[in-house]
């Protein structure tokens, strides 16, 4: 039997990190959540409250951070970096002091500069801060892109090369979108889709993989358009789920959401995955 998967949600902090965040939680029924803990938009840095930080770390609930869209460690511009730089080390003192188990973040663009300068852009820019990772503290979860542009990670096999410019660093590890993977080509409507997306990201990244992104996909496979779907109403379709959730490589891997809508939305979208996940 394998492990169980927590299933939950991005969740809402108005009027707290945890009063806010546990609020919302509770109304969507999520199992596990992931916050903001500054501007998805910008670049400014948020310090937070200690007191609602210690209530979400005692809390004990299962918790991930989301850095700013902005992020780009292959970006060419010197300010774009430096503010990356700056961000995902705030984010990641952030997540220690609540507790966090993961901090996602974007794996980026070359923008105009070649791949092979921002894989060494990277490397010598995000592994320093890797290193920076207390014991007990928060691993980097990569998420690869669905394919638009010069992203430098959107298929699985992307992971490869990214992964080595990190040097293959313990706390470099893996949040997979359902969403951006069905754009960027990995057809997991298919039959069979699934395993073999599943067995490749294992062979890839064994072990690293620690969280999940449920997101069904407005757009058809292979689209490289990153628009998600609610649940089942998209061209993932459901059963999809189930079969990522029996498989090995996502055994005790929180999932997600991150779909359209509001509470009640978010609510449905969950209680469908807990009901795909208890009938395996």
């Amino acid at each position: 039997m394998s492990p169980t998967s927590l299933i939950g949600g991005h969740v809402f902090v108005t009027g707290g990190l945890a009063t806010g965040g546990l609020k919302s939680m509770a109304e969507i029924g999520a199992e596990m959540i992931q916050v903001f803990v500054t501007n998805p938009r910008g670049w400014a840095l948020n310090d937070g409250r200690p007191d609602q930080d210690a209530k979400l770390a005692e809390s004990g609930v299962q918790t991930f951070i989301h850095t700013p869209y902005l992020v780009n460690f292959g970006s060419p511009s010197p300010e774009t970096l430096a503010n990356s730089i700056a961000v995902v080390r705030h984010t990641l003192r952030r997540g220690v002091e609540i507790g966090a188990e993961g901090v996602v973040v974007h794996t980026g663009s070359a923008v105009s500069q070649s791949r092979e300068d921002a894989l060494r852009q990277l490397h010598d820019n995000l592994l320093p801060l890797l290193e920076e990772i207390p014991d007990g503290g928060p691993d980097l979860l990569l998420e690869p892109m669905a394919g638009q542009g010069a992203m430098l990670c959107a298929t699985v096999q992307d992971l490869e090369p990214y992964l080595a410019a990190l040097e293959w660093h313990p706390r470099a590890c893996v949040c997979l979108d359902t969403c951006h993977a069905f754009a960027a080509g990995h057809d997991l409507a298919a039959p069979g889709g699934v395993a073999e997306t599943f067995d490749e990201l294992h062979r890839v990244a064994p072990g690293r993989l620690k969280l999940i992104h449920a997101n069904d996909s407005k757009d058809v496979c292979g689209s490289k358009k990153d628009r998600h779907e609610n649940i089942g109403a998209g061209h993932i379709g459901a059963e999809p789920f189930a079969e990522i959730m029996r498989h090995p490589a996502a055994a005790g891997v929180p999932v997600c959401i991150e779909t359209p809508g509001k509470a009640p939305k978010h609510a449905e979208d969950i209680a469908l995955l807990k009901k795909l996940r208890d009938t395996l």
